[in-house]
C-alpha cells in the first residue's frame, strides 16, 4: 500500500514538474521578444517564482519519491534494464532543469544573448524526454 501512495504522489510531482518545464522556456520565448523595461521586469518575476516556487520543489519531490520507491523495490535496479535507462533520462531532465536555471540567471542579469527562436526549440526538448520516460515506466520493457 505504501508503494501505491508513493507512486501517486510521485506522479503528481512529475506532472507539476513537467508543467513548469514546459512553461518556463515559453516565458523565455516571450521574454526574449520583449522590448519594454516594465515587461522585462514582469517576466523576471514570473520566471523566478515559477522556477523557485514550483519547478524546483516539484523536481526535488519527483526525484526523492522516485528513489524512495526504488529503495523499497531495489530488485528493479539490480534486475531490469528499463529502470536504468529511465534514470539516465531523468538525469537528462535534471540537467535541462539546471539549464533553465542558467537561462533564468542570464535574463535576471540582463545578459541573455539567445533569440526567441532558440528558446522555441529549447522549449520542445522536454517532450523528447517525456515520451520515452513514460513509455519505459508503463511498458517496462527488457
Amino acid at each position: 500500500m505504501q508503494l501505491l501512495w508513493l507512486k501517486a504522489f510521485h506522479l503528481i510531482a512529475v506532472i507539476c514538474w513537467f508543467a513548469a518545464l514546459f512553461y518556463l522556456p515559453r516565458l523565455f520565448v516571450y521574454h526574449a521578444m520583449c522590448e519594454d523595461a516594465a515587461g522585462k521586469e514582469r517576466f523576471k518575476v514570473m520566471e523566478r517564482k515559477l522556477y523557485r516556487g514550483i519547478m524546483t520543489p516539484s523536481a526535488i519531490v519527483t526525484v526523492a519519491l522516485g528513489f524512495w520507491m526504488l529503495h523499497l523495490n531495489h530488485a528493479y535496479y539490480t534486475t531490469v534494464w528499463w529502470i536504468k535507462l529511465k534514470l539516465v533520462l531523468v538525469l537528462l531532465l535534471v540537467l535541462y532543469h539546471a539549464a533553465c536555471g542558467h537561462f533564468l540567471r542570464l535574463f535576471a542579469e540582463n545578459r541573455n544573448t539567445r533569440s526567441h527562436v532558440f528558446f522555441r526549440v529549447f522549449n520542445e526538448l522536454p517532450v523528447l524526454l517525456l515520451v520515452p520516460v513514460v513509455l519505459l515506466a508503463v511498458l517496462k520493457p527488457f
